[in-house]
């Protein structure tokens, strides 16, 4: 049996390691090909620019897109802000109102704060004790004055994995943008605009076993154009959209993770989602008063978000420092605050700041798993007893 390294990296929502085929692909573009894909007098110029066009085009591919949809950012966040932004400030003369959930990433949350501040109206639904927002909650809450709603595919902190298809099909009968955050499902589970009805789609390389500071925002092109106003001024690159030399090793590595998810996304989702459960089973099995939030089945195969009652996730994560995971809490530099996706879904403060998100991976092993189980017992089990020491003592 290989020997177990640790620490063990179960954090693959936050990053996943760069795939060894991945760098491979990037390294000539640092130091060989290392030409402007803007420059466009010299062969240099020419094969970045052609590497950018093969990567763009095996990137739409994964998500069912046409390669002049496909706009490279440095991240999903900056798709996020381009999508919102751009598209609220297009068609502020049709409306100014916009519709999202209250499980998003803080990306499309923040964004909407900072949009309702020029006066723009922002409704924020509620979700369902798994995460799933109502189709019907979501077309109640349209009214004339509605441009744009976003809804994340899946929960980048329980998995759970949106009726994305439906709720672009109504969008589209009442002609309303729909955007998704697909951060962590591209790569992860089957995504396709034309099949699930979506105009404007925010992905990232880092979370498919590519290079950080690339993404993409998926633009649609047909019936009619979508119109989205630019965010970053400039030299007018990516068709006017996000102006700024391109980051082409970035772009040729993302362009290969995104070859490589597609050729084993089928085979991969079933190992981890038997990883998964493995890790899942093993821990409900050995540690009393522990749930899995999210929901049973429609969540991400990677995805384990599980609450340990009595026992503070971070001082869980002190003691288990071999054991790569994050807390369910989003910290702030002051103080400690409870998720707000896990509160959304119904949570106490006390169980929100008591669970854990485990990501499995494309390198997870059954012997980590198997580790991870055991650390995870005897953790939750000294954190609980030195909680009850502390109270008998005072």
């Amino acid at each position: 049996m290989k020997e177990l390294r640790l620490p063990i990296y179960l954090d693959n929502h936050s990053t996943t390691q760069v795939d060894s085929q991945v760098v491979d692909a990037m390294l000539p573009y640092f130091s060989e090909q290392y030409g402007n894909a803007a420059s466009k007098q010299h062969e240099f110029g020419w094969r970045a620019e052609a590497a950018v066009e093969a990567a763009r085009k095996t990137i739409a591919r994964l998500i069912g897109a046409e390669k002049n949809e496909i706009v490279f950012t440095s991240g999903a966040t900056e798709s996020i802000n381009l999508a919102l932004k751009g598209v609220a400030e297009a068609y502020a003369s049709k409306g100014n109102h916009i519709i999202t959930a209250a499980t998003e990433h803080k990306a499309v949350l923040d964004t909407c704060k900072r949009l309702e501040k020029y006066g723009f109206q922002i409704s924020i639904l509620p979700v369902d004790r798994y995460g799933l927002v109502s189709v019907v909650d979501v077309e109640n809450a349209i009214t004339e004055k509605t441009t744009l709603v976003s809804i994340m595919t899946a929960n980048n902190e329980i998995g759970t994995i949106a009726p994305i298809r439906e709720i672009g099909e109504m969008c589209r009968v009442r002609n309303i943008i729909f955007h998704t955050d697909a951060t962590q499902a591209v790569g992860k589970i089957p995504v396709d605009v034309i099949a699930m009805n979506i105009d404007l789609l925010s992905f990232s390389s880092h979370k498919m076993y590519g290079p950080k500071g690339i993404g993409a925002l998926f633009v649609r092109s047909t019936t009619p154009k979508l119109r989205v106003m630019p965010q970053i001024d400039g030299g007018g690159h990516e068709s006017g959209l996000r102006s700024g030399t391109l980051n082409v090793p970035a772009i040729v590595g993302f362009g290969e993770a995104a070859k490589l998810a597609h050729a084993a996304m089928e085979e991969e989702s079933v190992q981890i989602k038997h990883l998964r459960d493995r890790l899942e089973n093993g821990i409900l099995a050995q540690v009393p008063d522990s749930f899995v939030n999210g929901h049973p089945t429609s969540r991400l195969p990677n995805n384990s978000s599980i609450t340990f009652r009595f026992a503070e996730a971070d001082r869980m994560m002190m003691e288990m420092k071999d054991v790569a995971v994050s807390s369910g809490s989003a910290c702030s530099s002051d103080e400690p605050e409870p998720s707000h996706v896990l509160r959304a879904i119904g949570l106490n403060n006390e169980d929100a700041k008591s669970s854990i998100r485990f990501g499995v991976g494309r390198f997870t092993t059954e012997q980590e798993i198997d580790y991870v189980i055991q650390r995870v017992r005897e953790t939750v089990q000294s954190v609980r007893d030195r909680k009850v020491h502390v109270q008998l003592t005072h």
